[in-house]
């Protein structure tokens, strides 16, 4: 697909982040966009960002939808269906994600639970939904949003990384069964995996608010415990630390991973769309993906030894989990 104009795009999480800046692409190359996240005030910004590009003929509607909860998701379908006025779609981006579950051990289930559910079900429920529009189409493509995560399950020796990268993992294995799947049975559709290494997103940001069920920035009583639990973990002094401080330090590490990471969301998004012009199936996203992609191939019996993470910091210039 070498073409997105005059072409439909559905986006999930594209209230901020790399689905922001897909959307923006996107219309800004005269492709209708249809999107979903958990916030409608974000995706009021998408959209507004959007319209400024100059749309271009192009249509873009936004969706309140937890792609965690099939019945969100087909709903989302149809008022896709309705409100962009089609019976097909061309690109399906199941972009949406959240970081925590950290322990399968020691944390809480619930949250694992539910990054696990968005992270993973939110692709294969998307997938789902949108099979039908997809077949409907002349030439369609999916692009399914893993991680650096999904071939290397950590974020370093003092940091419990379970529930996202199991998902992630998930998310690679089914999109490359998938290529043979298209092959055999539609073969009109290709899929990508999209793998990014760290990504100036709000992530972080968004996935406390998630996790507990508000859009406050603030921290709540069991967040900040959770926060300090965290800090203790890898090291952190916080006896003497006050509420207000650990708040502090919370949104400094949300605004460090969204405006010191070394590929902007924009450029994010730019890759993944040239991987889908050319049509690759396997989508690395930022030199450090590319790095930590052949580091682990080279060693892989080393990958989750302290030595390993050390060198990877080292060559990528990471400095999460430390």
């Amino acid at each position: 697909m070498k073409d997105f104009s005059g072409k439909i795009a559905v986006i999930t999480g594209g209230g901020t982040g790399m689905g922001r800046e897909l959307a923006r692409q996107l219309v800004a190359e005269g492709c209708s966009v249809a999107m979903c996240d958990v916030s409608q005030a974000n995706m009021a910004k998408t959209m507004a960002l959007c319209e400024a590009e100059g749309a271009q003929g192009a249509k873009v509607t936004t969706h309140l939808a937890d792609v965690s909860i099939e019945d969100q998701m087909n709903r989302f379908r149809d008022e896709v269906a309705r409100d962009q006025e089609t019976d097909k779609i061309h690109l399906l981006f199941n972009n949406a994600g959240i970081g925590g579950g950290g322990s399968f051990v020691a944390g809480s289930r619930a949250e694992w639970e539910k990054t696990f559910a968005v992270c993973w079900g939110g692709v294969y429920y998307g997938c789902r939904a949108f099979l039908p529009m997809l077949k409907a189409a002349d030439a369609a493509h999916i692009v399914n949003t893993s991680s650096v995560n999904g071939f290397w399950a950590s974020l370093g020796p003092q940091v419990a990384h379970t529930a996202y990268s199991a998902a992630k993992f998930a998310v690679k294995g089914f999109t490359e069964a998938l290529v043979n799947d298209l092959r055999l049975n539609a073969p009109h559709i290709k899929c990508s995996v999209v793998m990014p290494g760290h990504i100036g997103t709000d992530i972080a940001i968004n996935s406390r608010k998630v996790l507990s069920g508000t859009e406050e920035d603030a921290l709540g009583p069991e967040a900040l415990a959770m926060a300090r639990e965290r800090m203790k973990a890898m090291g952190v002094e916080v006896g003497s630390i006050t509420d207000a401080q650990i708040q502090a330090l919370v949104d400094e590490q949300g605004r460090r991973f969204r405006d010191d990471a070394p590929t902007t969301a924009a450029q994010a998004a730019t890759i993944i769309l040239d991987g889908v012009r050319a049509d690759r199936w396997r989508i690395l996203v930022g030199d450090d993906a590319q790095r930590m992609d052949r580091m682990v191939r080279d060693t892989p019996e080393q990958a989750y030894e302290p030595e390993f993470f050390s060198k990877l910091t080292e060559s990528v210039g990471w400095r999460l989990g430390r």
